[in-house]
C-alpha cells in the first residue's frame, strides 16, 4: 500500500506532459481492449502497444530502483510480445 501512496505522491509532482501521456496511454490501453474492439486485431494490438509504452515510462522513471525498473520493462516486453502475437 505504501508503494502505492509513493507512486501517486510522485505523479503528483511530475509535469503537465508527463500526466498526459500516462493516462492516455492508459486510457487507450483499457478502452481498446474491451469487448467494444475485441473483434478487431489491429486495436487489440494498439492496447497492448500502449501497455508496453505505459510500462516503458514507469519503467524509466523508476530506473533508481533496480528490481521495480525491471519488471516494468518485463512488463513492457511481454506487451510487445504479445501485441505481436495479436496480430495474427
Amino acid at each position: 500500500m505504501q508503494r502505492i501512496k509513493f507512486m501517486f505522491k510522485q505523479f503528483q509532482k511530475e509535469p503537465l506532459w508527463f500526466k498526459i501521456l500516462i493516462s492516455i496511454t492508459l486510457l487507450i490501453s483499457i478502452v481498446f481492449s474491451s469487448s467494444l474492439f475485441s473483434d478487431n486485431a489491429y486495436f487489440q494490438s494498439c492496447s497492448k502497444l500502449a501497455a508496453a509504452i505505459f510500462f516503458c515510462i514507469y519503467g524509466f522513471k523508476m530506473r533508481r530502483n533496480l528490481k521495480t525498473s525491471l519488471i516494468f520493462f518485463t512488463l513492457a516486453g511481454i506487451c510487445v510480445f504479445l501485441s505481436i502475437l495479436a496480430q495474427y
